[in-house]
């Protein structure tokens, strides 16, 4: 279902508002400049990193499992800002409203003086560790990327879409690197004093002059310590889904059936026991070790995505053609 942007927000809101919105994307460091943003005395971000109401075209078709309850209304929205301090500036940290084609004019509705706060990465390494949390959250169910992209034509028109997937768009591999086509949405809601393009590179090289790029960008204090925080960080692949959510329902599930295997298993085990059984097997049987991604496939998507990575480049009067190493690709 499309949602209308204008009835998702109210231009006239005299609740506080965030000040600041990091918009994406997923797997590109947003959790953990979240984390070190959130630690500075001047900046309130509530602990609900990804509340998603300002992209209602993103809002999940169902509750996912194992997921905290998103706001579904305005006023819930912005209660998740009320504790912030009259010193404080607030902000929210949604790694899906860059992808989103409302989100630019939902933020810009309700706070047009909002600063914006991109993060990119070079397209091949991000689809490779995108598509491997989509497999880790059960929003993908292929566990070959190839394979995945190849069936985007057909979830765009709402076919092979994974039965525990509550957001297919996510799906659409490709426009997740339509770089320029994002920004753009921006760049057509605010000034450009008002958007910070961070490049996840940079960022990873060094954290700490990042974020207090990011602290000057906002105008708060930028010479305080910075804590560094490794967030959210792929370690592993999901070897089975299926035995991912056997393992959940019987750990956490509600279920009658559910319920009578833990109640045998209580009889007979310590909690201890049990946790480090079902510790046990998510690492050896769910989860395997990381693996180098396909060389063949990355070439391919490097090849394929070369055009945007000029796009960006003019785009941002940057030579991430070189700093990416698309100079090579012929």
């Amino acid at each position: 279902m499309t949602v209308s942007p204008d009835s998702a927000v109210a231009a006239d809101v005299t609740e506080r508002r965030p000040d600041f919105f990091i918009v994406g994307h997923p797997k590109s460091g947003t959790t953990a400049l979240y984390e070190m943003l959130r630690r500075h005395p001047e900046i309130y971000m509530p602990d609900l990193k990804e509340p998603g109401f300002l992209a209602p075209d993103m809002r999940p078709r169902f509750q996912p499992p194992r997921s905290p309850p998103l706001p579904t209304t305005l006023a819930g929205y912005l209660a998740l800002f009320a504790a912030a301090g009259a010193d404080q500036l607030a902000g929210e940290a949604t790694s899906s409203y860059l992808l989103s084609l409302q989100a630019a004019h939902c933020i810009a509705r309700l706070h047009p003086e909002a600063r914006i706060i991109a993060v990119l990465r070079e397209p091949a390494s991000f689809l490779h560790s995108l598509h491997l949390q989509l497999l880790r959250v059960h929003i993908e169910s292929k566990g070959d990327l190839a394979e995945a992209m190849r069936l985007e034509p057909a979830r765009l028109a709402g076919r092979e879409i994974p039965r525990r997937c509550p957001q297919p768009q996510m799906l659409a591999y490709s426009q997740h690197v339509r770089y320029v086509d994002q920004l753009s949405r921006y760049r057509a809601a605010f000034p450009p004093e008002q958007m910070l393009v961070l490049i996840y590179d940079e960022f990873r090289r060094d954290n700490e002059a990042t974020v207090r790029a990011v602290r000057r960008f906002l105008g708060v204090e930028e010479r305080r310590p910075v804590q560094v925080v490794d967030a959210n960080p792929t370690t592993v692949r999901m070897r089975s889904q299926h035995l991912d959510e056997l393992l959940n329902r019987v750990s956490v599930g509600r279920g009658p059936v559910s319920r009578s295997v833990k109640s045998g298993v209580k009889l007979l085990t310590s909690r201890g026991v049990r946790q480090s059984a079902i510790g046990t097997v998510q690492r050896r049987v769910v989860n395997g070790s990381l693996r180098q991604p396909d060389a063949e496939l990355m070439l391919g998507l490097r090849r394929r995505f070369k055009g945007e990575v000029v796009a960006l480049s003019d785009y941002l009067g940057r030579d991430l053609v070189a700093e990416w190493g698309y100079d090579r690709i012929t």
